[in-house]
């Protein structure tokens, strides 16, 4: 399996409540994040808590799709949403939000290793490229969440670092 280890921050001119309200419900998503294809509640509970099990089906500007079941680990309103992932791609994620002076800053750190088996045989080729759609997808998510809120991103930067996946 290919490690990855991205780090997204957005900057966005809104109050955490609101940033927060769309990103910890995810079954909006497809309505305003273009790469989103379907979320799918697969383990329903009766909350939006750690109970539920969504699967996503994430399209990509490189026409191949990820599907992945998610199951949030940890929920702290509005700042914090920590996140497991299998399928597709398998590993953890972390949404941050912080308020700031300009709106609300919003970190989003994704550590998964790839489980395709075509992903891991071309990974030494293609691993630049996955980056580049990763981070696509992510500067696209940030402009739309902006846009829904009928507001500006500020600042969008997406990056990524060594991954240090056991």
């Amino acid at each position: 399996m290919t490690d990855y280890c991205f780090v997204t921050t957005w900057v966005i001119d809104a109050p955490i409540e609101r940033v927060w309200e769309e990103i910890i419900h995810s079954e909006r998503w497809t309505n305003w994040w273009k790469y989103v294809e379907s979320v799918v509640d697969t383990e329903p509970s009766e909350d939006s808590g750690t109970e539920k099990i969504q699967r996503i089906t994430w399209t990509t500007p490189l026409f191949y799709k990820l599907v992945f079941d998610t199951q949030l680990t940890r929920i702290e309103p509005p700042n914090l949403l920590a996140l497991v992932a299998k399928g597709d791609v398998d590993g953890v994620g972390l949404w941050e939000l912080e308020s700031v002076e300009q709106g609300t800053l919003v970190r989003y750190t994704w550590k998964v290793k790839t489980t395709k088996v075509w992903m891991n045989i071309l990974a030494v080729f293609i691993k630049p490229l996955m980056e580049w759609n990763h981070n696509t997808i992510m500067q696209q998510g940030g402009e739309a969440l902006a846009q829904l809120l009928d507001t500006r991103l500020i600042a969008s930067e997406a990056g990524n670092i060594k991954p240090d996946i056991d």
